[in-house]
């Protein structure tokens, strides 16, 4: 099948959060499958050309890109994806989009850009010019969150006569429902719509502006969410569905909103493959674990105790993520005995509170406000537990990463970590982890100390340690479900026309 995916951030190249790294593993999974995979994103100024070998594609230095009652060049560029010698990566630049310092956020400010809605209506847009400049034919078009959304609407409302795009089946991947993609009606003109369009029970409107978002679901043939679960949450619950939950019950109901759970790539998130660890190991000698813990500790600065447990955290610092919770059950946990390692950058606040939490607890808390991706890695080898304690959380990668490596997830029972996470049960002896359900400090604290006495018991540790990496979530079965998903799109668009 020939499948054309976009986003604003794709792995290796660009890399913000969990969407790069799905939207990566995805295309490689499919180009193993034997499908011809054609990925687009855009040519951020700190993606390293020279390192990728991305060079120009001929002929497409100026390419016009119809935007309202204007119309602006770009230029087209194109790679390899590492890896994956098949799949063609298109890069698309504008200077004036894309050549900053940031990806979403102005370093200088530590703010989003106020342009957001007009940057990824141009990129929308160019996708679908540079499918046609290239001479791309593709069966499906991938799109993946609000910033790609408005291609679907541009597909439908103006290129219903092209002769390759007017029959490509578009499928919509929510990743996070939280980042609408809202926007004042006042702008629609200038991607290329009346501000007439924005009236209640439109797909145009959304809370009295409009939600790049909600025309992605209205516009494709088919919507998935990146776990089963998120997908009932969201369709079914004022609380998850942010007022978009009726016309996703509709999707839903209709069978065009479905659950896919994300995959992990394992050739990246191993510990018997991983090289940015100090040791691999595998659940068939778990000694190396012990080493990444102690140089844990030492880089974290904490105290170098191999008997306490150590629990880490790599995450966005946001509400999404739990940390009110954490604010009231940090000092506990660490009267539990345990010790914190977490790693992110995020909202002030949280910033400050676990600034403080480390000063309060000077060797049993570290915090690291940074994005580095070598220091997560050794979080998820070194670190004994991982906590996700998340209001929602649509699917989760670092679960499944810390099943892998031994490293025993303590989390809420929302969305993926609820699909892939089974809670411990001393009776029997089964389970993978420590879940919770009420979203309240006390819930949380309850979890984190049933996990505690659990790890005091060598012989039981272990086998939640085994069972967890015996948990295959690699990509090749939600890899297939695309291609069956791509499958109905193609076919529901063939016969709308």
């Amino acid at each position: 099948m020939r499948i054309l995916m976009a986003s604003a951030e794709v792995a290796p190249f660009a890399r913000v959060g969990g969407l790069s790294d799905v939207v990566g593993a995805l295309s490689k999974a499919l180009a193993g499958l034997g499908h011809d995979v054609v990925v687009v994103v855009p040519k951020y100024a700190v993606i390293e050309e020279v390192k990728w070998g991305i060079r120009r594609v001929d002929g497409c230095a100026r390419i016009a890109v119809p935007l309202g009652d204007r119309s602006e060049e770009i230029a087209i560029h194109e790679c390899r994806m590492p890896g994956a010698e098949t799949i063609r990566v298109l890069l698309i630049e504008h200077e004036g989009a894309f050549g900053r310092d940031g990806i979403y956020v102005d370093p200088s400010t530590g703010r989003g850009y106020s342009d957001e809605a007009e940057r990824y209506a141009l990129f929308s847009r160019a996708i679908l010019e540079c499918a046609r400049v290239v001479g791309l034919a593709p069966e499906v078009v991938h799109l993946n969150d609000h910033h790609t959304a408005l291609a679907a609407v541009y597909m439908r409302e103006f290129l219903r006569e092209d002769a390759t795009l007017s029959v490509a089946g578009v499928v919509f991947s929510i990743h996070n429902l939280g980042y609408t993609g809202w926007f004042d009606k006042a702008l629609l003109p200038k991607i290329g719509f009346p501000e007439e369009r924005c009236v209640f029970g439109s797909p145009f409107e959304y809370q009295g502006g409009v939600s790049t978002l909600k025309l992605g679901i209205e516009y494709a043939d088919y919507v998935n969410t990146v776990s089963p679960r998120y997908a009932v949450e969201i369709s079914s619950s004022p609380e998850y569905g942010l007022g978009l939950e009726g016309v996703l019950a509709e999707r839903r109901a209709s069978g065009r909103l479905v659950g896919i759970l994300n995959g992990v790539d394992y050739d990246v998130w191993d510990p018997r493959v991983d090289t940015l660890i100090p040791a691999r190991y595998g659940p068939d000698d778990l000694s190396g674990k012990l080493t990444c813990k102690m140089d844990l500790l030492e880089r974290s600065g904490l105290d170098p105790d191999p008997a306490a447990p150590l629990i880490g955290m790599v995450s966005r610092l946001a509400g999404q993520k739990g940390f009110d919770l954490l604010e009231d059950a940090g000092d506990a946990i660490v009267e539990l005995g345990a010790r914190l390692v977490i790693l992110g950058t995020g909202e002030s606040k949280y910033e400050a509170f676990l600034e403080e939490l480390a000063s309060r607890h000077a060797g049993r808390v570290a915090v690291h406000l940074a994005f580095d991706n070598e220091f997560a890695h050794g979080i998820e080898a070194g670190a004994d537990m991982f906590l996700m304690p998340s209001r929602y959380e649509p699917c989760g990668l670092n679960q499944m990463y810390s099943l892998r490596y031994g490293t025993v997830p303590i989390v809420r029972a929302t969305g993926g970590l609820a699909d892939t996470v089974e809670d411990y049960d001393p009776a029997s002896d089964t389970g993978v982890g420590f879940v919770f359900e009420a979203y309240d400090a006390e819930a949380l604290l309850e979890a984190v100390g049933r996990a505690v006495d659990v790890f005091r018991d060598r012989a039981r540790w272990e086998g939640l340690m085994r069972r967890g990496m015996a948990l295959d979530f690699g990509w090749e079965a939600s890899a297939g479900k695309y291609v069956e998903l791509y499958g109905r799109a193609r076919d529901a668009r063939a016969a709308a026309i």
